[in-house]
């Protein structure tokens, strides 16, 4: 089935420059993707270099959301940014997901705004893809609520196993919940509350997982507030950018760690492939009418294209569906236990 995706081609850093040849590299991948291509057509155009056609149009666009700007002017003020215009086809069913990589908080109010929330969810969370010894692991929320109660612990839940049961065709993902130790007892009142109302929601719950446990892969999906999941995210983006400096300053050290360093090339390949963020790059906004997926700022080609990835087996998976389903059983699941 034909999916179509609009692009916020002047979101992030680059712009158009970036995100208009990931999004033709995406489209031959992909033979079922369609794109409309939102924001300044005379800065769009030159970068498609003939390739305007049945799956590609132009969705103009006046003005653009800065990367520093306040969500709420954003808001108020741009509602003809490609931003805007983008996630606006998501709304009138022009396009199934929207993909941009501007302004995360803009993103965030706007999409709300536009889109509104799921019946039974509360407050939209970020999800994103991590990798893991054993393979990935979904992680939400990164930073959209900063207080959220367990009540709201227990959405993100039911939201990030419907995606991995959506899209990795798991129909019975394991759900931990981040804390700072594995015992009940361990952890803030409203983490012990979020547990309680796990165990009883009918997820596949296996319990609290540690900090070490997210990267070990104990779980399909980890819960936390946003201030955690933000905080932990950014420690171990900084973790990995010191360790590959260390890691360089060692192999550059003199004459024999760089013959070293030749010697070592296809394990330190392998490596970097592997521990790629860009991989991973695209964190879906979960919970609303729609779906929208933030790619980071500073991607490059390869990035970008995965936030398209993820947008396209997103939309077509039956993400929202599945969320929907499972928020109208949940009274029905905590009645009977």
């Amino acid at each position: 089935m034909a999916t179509t995706i609009a692009i916020d081609c002047m979101g992030g850093d680059h712009g158009p420059s970036v995100t208009v040849p990931a999004t033709l590299a995406a489209l031959k991948r992909h033979r079922e993707l369609s794109v409309i291509l939102v924001g300044f057509e005379d800065r769009i155009r030159p970068y498609l270099k003939g390739d305007e056609g049945a799956r590609v149009r132009i969705q103009s666009a006046s003005e653009i959301v800065g990367m520093d700007e306040s969500p709420a002017l954003a808001l108020r003020n741009k509602k003809d940014s490609s931003m805007r215009v983008a996630i606006n086809l998501v709304k009138t069913g022009e396009a199934q997901a929207c993909v941009s990589a501007g302004n995360t908080g803009a993103l965030m109010a706007i999409s709300r705004f536009v889109l509104k929330t799921l019946p039974g969810i509360d407050r939209p969370a970020i999800c994103t893809t991590l990798p893991t010894t054993i393979g990935h692991v979904h992680v939400l929320d990164l930073g959209a609520n900063v207080d959220s109660g367990p009540e709201h612990l227990l959405q993100f839940a039911i939201m990030g196993a419907m995606l991995v049961a959506a899209v990795e065709h798991k129909e019975r993902p394991t759900v931990g919940l981040l804390n700072i130790g594995e015992e009940e007892i361990k952890g803030t009142e409203v983490v012990k509350q979020a547990s309680a109302l796990l165990r009883n929601s009918g997820l596949n719950f296996i319990g609290n997982v540690e900090g070490d446990g997210v990267y070990m892969g104990e779980a399909d999906v980890v819960v936390c507030d946003g201030f955690v999941g933000n905080v932990a995210l950014k420690i171990s983006e900084g973790l990995a950018q010191m360790l590959a400096t260390f890691l360089k300053q060692a192999f550059k050290k003199n004459i024999l760690t760089k013959l070293a360093a030749l010697a070592a090339l296809p394990v330190l390949k392998a490596f970097k492939e592997r521990a790629d963020h860009r991989r991973y790059n695209g964190a879906c906004l979960l919970g609303l009418k729609g779906i929208v997926v933030k790619s980071h700022g500073s991607a490059d080609d390869f990035a970008f294209g995965c936030a398209i990835n993820v947008a396209l087996e997103s939309a077509s998976n039956g993400v929202l569906e599945r969320i929907t389903q499972s928020m109208a059983q949940l009274p029905t699941l905590q009645e009977t236990v």
